[in-house]
Order: C-alpha cells, then structure tokens, then sequence
C-alpha cells in the first residue's frame, strides 16, 4: 500500500474517533455482561424504568472507577412485558448470551417463572423488589425487604397509633395474597381485628361499590396492596370520603406511585428501604446523581436505590473471589456486606439482605420520613439449608 493511502487511512481513523484514542485497561478489556430481566411493557413498566435508573447509576460510577478486576460491566435489559412467558425467553436468552448474573424481575408471578430457569442453568439472579419471601434457593438473592422488615414494622405503628380493626384490600396476585396470609396472624398476635378481606380482578374503573364495603366495615387501618391497575381506588375513596375515618396502611408503596394519586391519599403510611426527601448526606447526594442524569424532576423511589445497591454487590463479590466465576460469586455474596447511600447492607447465609428501614408517609407529592427504624434483619421464613 502506498504511504499517501496509509496516511489518508489513518486521518480518517482518527476523525472517526476509532483505534487511536487513548483507553484505560478496563475499556479494553472484554466486558462483564450483567443481564436485567425487567418489565418495560405490560403494566408495570413505571417500575422496570426506576429500576434501570438503580443499574445505570451504578453501572457508570463503577466503570469511571475503572471497572471491577480491571473490566468494564455492561447490563445488558430485556423486556419482560410483565409477562411469566416472556420472562422466561428473556432469562434464557440472556443466559446464552453469557451474562455472569441476572437482575430482576418486578413482578412475583414473573419471579417464579424464571427462578426455575436460574437454578439450572446454574446462574445467580438478584431480586431488588420488596418480596413475600419464602424461598431459599443458592440461585437467587433478595435486596430488598421481606414482610417481617416492612409489614413487620408497620402493622405496630399502625396498630398503636390509629386504631386495631383492619380491612385488608389486595390484588388478586400472588404477592397480595401472600402477604395477607402474613398479615393475618401479626394482626392476631398485636389484638387486631381482621372486618374484611377483598381482592380485586384488575379490571376495575369504577370502585364505588367496593369503596362502599371498605367503609361499612368500618375499619381504622386499611391494609392495601394494590399496585398498576388498581391504584384508582384511593383518589376515589379519598374524594368518597373513605379516609375521614379510616388511615391507609400501604405495602409497597414508593414515590413513583404518587404521581397517579392526583394530590389525594394524603398521610397513607409504609415501610421503606429508603426515602428519596431525606435529610441524610448520602442519600440526598445519591438522589441528585440520579436527577444529574435522568432529569430534575425524575422521581427517586427505593426501587432506583435497591437495583442500585445489586451492582454494587455484584462488583464486591467479584472483588472478594478475585475472578469472574458463577459459583465463586455467590459462595462471595453470601455473608457480604457492602456500603450503600441508606447505611451498611449484609447478605445473610440464607442469601436474604439485613439493611436500614423507614416508617413514612405521602405529604404533597412526596414520602416524608416518620420514623427511622435502623438496621432489621430479614426473616423470610426458609432457611437455604432446607432445599
């Protein structure tokens, strides 16, 4: 080749911005591809999207920080459409595309379908959604709460400050039904008193009727786990009147949900790994890391903090084994503790998370911290020696 035409070929490369620019030793380096199982479609997509604000956060500070063993990660997303079949292509596909971990799903029903798929094909799955527990599996990881971290805390709070008549109010999915079934004998043991139980089919537009049986029972705590499709229900009951007597006791809410409320469903209370107006240095820098990125107005739920925090364990049980093996990291995760913006995390040996809690409440368009609970150790009714 002439040397005019190499000289030509070379400006044009570095125009191009290829081969010759300098490069640290995790961007050579061959990725570690971290596959995400989350519903961008379906109903609950509002959730996949805060989840994907968590890993992409994390994603970025650990390649600027050079990566883990000197290689970049890379999360690789599929869209489960809040679907069990479409989770379970999504997960396989992933595995053979040669991800070292999977993160997600949203949705219990999705949870169970691709859990199967995990333990065969031999592959840790992190799951960062407030769960029902109950599982113990070497395969999979929960970050988020169980019903003794979050339901545990809150049914007290609730009890000793409103009032113990309780009407319990659900989807027809897994994750109400099993919470209920939790639910039941707390309230028992606290003096409570169950007047009702009722779930819903997600069709469902208009709730008077069924706002009207919450009232005749005339509960002081409602007890609520709606999510998706049946959230409605407290503008509604709000605008009814429903709240002027009875105080919502809402399982899994987060910020991302008040948007739909359209100012009604003041002072509902939770249970919450995080609180996106906290005062605390590190969780206001971490919520304004997320809005650097993602907007000013972006809404910073704990789902945004608990997607984040299973990057940030994966890289450390990377570290600790010291090489990118399957196995080696979830022998790593197992009793691992690592730093998040809401204090220490631990990963028991039943592969479950202790971590700080919160009792707080809607105020305006915005959970406000009630009460800081500390550091609860999960209970999630398995022990990993079982299976």
């Amino acid at each position: 080749m002439a040397l005019r035409s190499i000289k030509r070929m070379a400006l044009a490369l570095l125009v191009c911005g290829v081969g010759f620019s300098p490069s640290t030793g995790a961007d050579a380096a061959e990725p570690i591809r971290i596959g995400a199982v989350l519903p961008f479609s379906g109903g609950v997509e509002l959730y996949g999207q805060q989840a994907k604000l968590g890993l992409d956060l994390a994603a970025r500070e650990i390649n600027a920080a050079g990566g883990v063993l000197g290689r970049p990660i890379e999360v690789i997303y599929a869209d489960d459409k809040t679907r069990p079949p479409s989770a379970e292509d999504a997960m396989r596909k992933l595995i053979a595309d040669g991800v070292v971990a999977v993160v997600g799903p949203i949705t219990s029903a999705n949870l169970n379908a691709i859990v199967p798929i995990a333990e065969n094909l031999k592959t840790p799955l992190l799951y960062a959604t407030n769960y029902e527990g109950g599982k113990c599996s070497r395969y999979v990881f929960s970050f988020s709460t169980v019903p003794n971290q979050d339901m545990g805390q809150l049914l007290p709070y609730m009890n000793q400050t409103f009032g113990n008549t309780y009407f319990l109010l659900g989807a027809d999915r897994v994750w109400p039904h099993q919470m209920f079934d939790i639910a039941k004998p707390l309230i028992e043991k606290l003096g409570g008193k169950i007047v009702g139980t009722q779930y819903t089919l997600g069709t469902e537009t208009d709730f008077t009727p069924l706002i009207a049986q919450v009232a005749a029972a005339k509960p002081k705590v409602l007890l609520f786990a709606l999510k998706g499709d049946g959230i409605d229900f407290i503008r509604q009951a709000d605008e009814q009147g429903l709240f002027r007597e009875t105080t919502v006791a809402f399982l899994g809410l987060s910020e991302i949900d008040l948007g739909i409320f359209r100012g009604k469903g003041q002072n509902m209370y939770t249970a919450v790994p995080s609180v996106a107006t906290s005062d605390d240095p590190a969780i206001k820098a971490f919520v304004g890391k997320v809005r650097s990125e993602a907007g000013a107005d972006v809404l910073v739920s704990n789902y945004v903090m608990t997607h984040y925090n299973t990057l940030i364990a994966l890289k450390a049980a990377i570290e600790k084994a010291g090489k990118v093996d399957k196995e080696a990291i979830i022998d790593a995760l197992a009793g691992l503790v690592f730093a998040s913006p809401t204090g220490p995390v631990t990963i028991d040996q039943n592969h479950y998370a202790t971590m700080n809690m919160f009792i707080a409440k809607t105020q305006g368009s915005e959970l406000v911290t009630v009460r800081a609970l500390g550091q609860i150790a999960p209970q999630p009714g398995c022990k990993l020696a079982d299976r």
